[in-house]
């Protein structure tokens, strides 16, 4: 499977920041800073299978670093039919670096699910 890098990058869709946004909330310093990123967050290179998942890279100079943590920072639920996916958040040196998106299903997923049928699971 072939990843599609896009150069320059191009902006999250609506899907991708409802999915962070969701997995992203509350309180926690590590959270908040990540959320704060995603405005500055640029897809820069695509799963080559045709699933949602995503690259990213985030503008540096325009919002600071998550304290330190591990990653993936969190995971989460679809709960989508027939088959559920899991969804991860994941940074490198304190920004987001990728979102992604798996299943059991034979055909990849290849739209974020509504944020109404998610659920976190854990910090990573």
């Amino acid at each position: 499977m072939r990843e599609q890098s896009l150069g320059e990058g191009e902006a999250l869709s609506s899907g991708a920041v409802e999915v962070l946004l969701v997995l992203l909330e509350g309180a926690d310093p590590v959270r908040a800073a990540l959320r704060a990123q995603i405005p500055h967050a640029r897809v820069v290179k695509r799963c080559g299978c045709g699933c949602a998942t995503v690259d990213l890279a985030v503008d540096r100079d325009a919002v600071v670093a998550a304290p330190p943590h591990e990653s993936p920072v969190v995971s989460g639920t679809a709960h989508t039919v027939p088959n559920a996916a899991g969804v991860l958040v994941f940074s490198d040196g304190g920004y987001l670096s990728g979102l992604e998106i798996y299943s059991v299903a034979d055909e990849p997923i290849s739209e974020w699910p509504e944020a109404r049928l998610l659920s976190v699971d854990a910090k990573g």
